[in-house]
């Protein structure tokens, strides 16, 4: 049986009711991070709760206009309520317009995850996937994980307490951690490393709220530990190469005696 209402919970209960199954949150817990399947269901989730969320703004937005639409319609439209009218029917317009991209964003993503379970071979990573996802692929998102923005994202997710929040309009994410501080890494340096298998993001917990505990994955711990080996390595390369060019190089050169300067020792002083 569907647990979610399609009245408050379109989204959830899309999901629920197309794959057949009775926890949303539950749908991506069977892949390993690694998998494709993880990723998609993963998105999947996301986007369902987007337009939950989106949902309930739209009907918020509704029921704020009605009481506004019903001296309207009966021809009561004062300079107030005309003002109120000008600003509430936009706006609701606008979530609508929101919802509908919302929409057809979880269909996309419900149709991704359905491809992929139906298809065990593009379901399955490849060797060349596995070696080299720690490179960049060419995608438009590349530019979140450039310079040290992953290492500095493994660092402080490692710390522990880090969360992925969704904010009201569902348009915008950003990172905190337990005592709320920001900023942290980039929510869209978060996404990628899910994506990419190296963080674990808790979709158990409402993203609007509490927001999502994020976590180091195996391959997130390994990539963290790869990459401060490097560092120690570099530091080390360059210590030595310092105390390398050092050798030979006298604390205190003798100065060389000046150009046709004779020393006295050469030259006797004459009677």
């Amino acid at each position: 049986m569907n647990p979610y209402d399609p009245n408050t919970e379109p989204g959830t209960h899309f999901v629920a009711d197309t794959l057949g199954i009775s926890n949303v949150n539950m749908l991506n817990t069977t892949y390993r991070p690694a998998d494709p399947l993880y990723r998609a269901a993963t998105r999947a989730i996301g986007a369902a709760y987007d337009l939950d969320e989106l949902h309930t703004c739209v009907t918020h937005a509704a029921q704020d206009a009605h009481w506004l639409l019903e001296p309207t319609a009966r021809g009561e439209l004062t300079r107030n309520l005309y003002a109120q009218l000008q600003t509430a029917i936009p706006k609701l317009g606008e979530l609508l317009a929101r919802r509908n991209r919302s929409y057809d964003q979880l269909v996309e993503c419900l149709s991704e995850y359905q491809r992929l379970l139906a298809d065990p071979d593009a379901a399955r990573p490849s060797a060349a996937h596995e070696l080299g996802r720690g490179q960049r692929s060419g995608r438009d998102d590349d530019w979140a994980i450039e310079g040290d923005r992953q290492l500095r994202a493994l660092e402080v997710v490692e710390l522990g307490g880090l969360r992925l929040h969704q904010t009201s309009n569902s348009e915008n994410a950003y990172v905190a951690d337990d005592m709320g501080r920001r900023p942290q890494p980039l929510a869209a340096t978060i996404r990628r490393m899910v994506g990419d298998g190296l963080l674990h993001q808790d979709t158990s917990t409402n993203p609007y709220r509490a927001g999502q505990l994020l976590s180091l994955t195996p391959g997130g711990k390994a990539a963290l530990r790869a990459a401060r080996t490097t560092a120690t390595r570099v530091s080390a390369a360059v210590r030595r190469s310092g105390a390398q060019a050092n050798l030979g190089r006298p604390a205190h050169p003798a100065a060389a005696p000046s150009a046709g300067i004779s020393s006295t020792a050469s030259h006797p002083r004459s009677r």
